[in-house]
């Protein structure tokens, strides 16, 4: 799968300047972790990739697919920073309705629920009301609802945000094994020190241009000389935006 945004700017029309401008990016394999202080341009780079918003001028599109298309959507999916549970609903009916808004049919979206489900490791809490369970079991169900139609790539808005550090490593060992199944994941985060070792890329996002994208490796070797040991992320993160004139998390 090739995710692509050419030459994509947006711009809030109650702003004056673009959020994003003549941003050009490809998603590659594997897990990528997006990292930029707050205002950066995260959310809106998700959302273009996602196909939620239009880009003001750009294209984006996957294996040469425009966004917006069943095929792209079909591909494509999104979970944004803020999961809201439907009370009423359990968590298998919570993932086979977002099927079900997603064009799938009924039958379609109750079955591929229970399997998307299984993926995140919550199959006993299938039928456990959505607004029962705690805020990282949610967020797998948000992850549920994301996959129940089989996405390739996924894009993950802040995903960590709240979660315990058992509940964080949990979520990212069901990255892993998504990665290994094939799917791409794009996924913000200000959780620089736990997740960006575990990345196989790493893009750096500040006042909506790309200061860094490249291998972990090529990111981290932007650490400086002599910094403590389990900092090296955080070091190099820090160092690159202050290299740029830009600010922390």
């Amino acid at each position: 799968m090739t995710l692509q945004l050419a030459s994509c700017t947006y711009t809030y029309r109650r702003r004056r300047g673009p959020i994003l401008k003549d941003l050009t990016y490809r998603l590659p394999s594997g897990l990528t972790v997006l990292l930029g202080p707050n205002g950066a341009g995260k959310s809106t780079l998700l959302k273009l990739a996602a196909s939620v918003i239009r880009p003001s001028t750009g294209r984006v599109t996957l294996n040469g697919l425009p966004a917006g298309t069943k095929k792209f959507r079909e591909a494509v999916a999104w979970m944004p920073q803020d999961i809201v549970s439907l009370p009423s609903m359990t968590s298998r009916e919570y993932v086979a309705y977002a099927g079900w808004l997603k064009g799938m049919n009924r039958k379609d979206a109750w079955r591929q629920a229970r399997r998307a489900l299984d993926r995140v490791q919550l199959t006993d809490k299938a039928n456990v009301k959505s607004g029962q369970l705690s805020g990282g079991q949610l967020r797998r169900v948000g992850v549920a609802a994301a996959l129940v139609h089989d996405a390739q790539v996924l894009l993950l808005d802040e995903p960590t945000a709240g979660m315990d550090p058992h509940q964080r490593r949990v979520f990212r060992d069901l990255l892993a094994g998504l990665v290994i199944e094939g799917v791409q994941i794009l996924l913000s985060t200000h959780d620089v020190a736990d997740l960006a070792e575990e990345a196989h890329h790493v893009t750096v996002l500040n006042a909506g241009q790309i200061l860094q994208h490249g291998t972990t490796e090529d990111f981290l070797a932007l650490t400086p000389s002599g910094t403590v040991q389990g900092r090296a992320a955080e070091a190099a993160y820090t160092a690159l935006l202050t290299h740029h004139g830009g600010s922390g998390l």
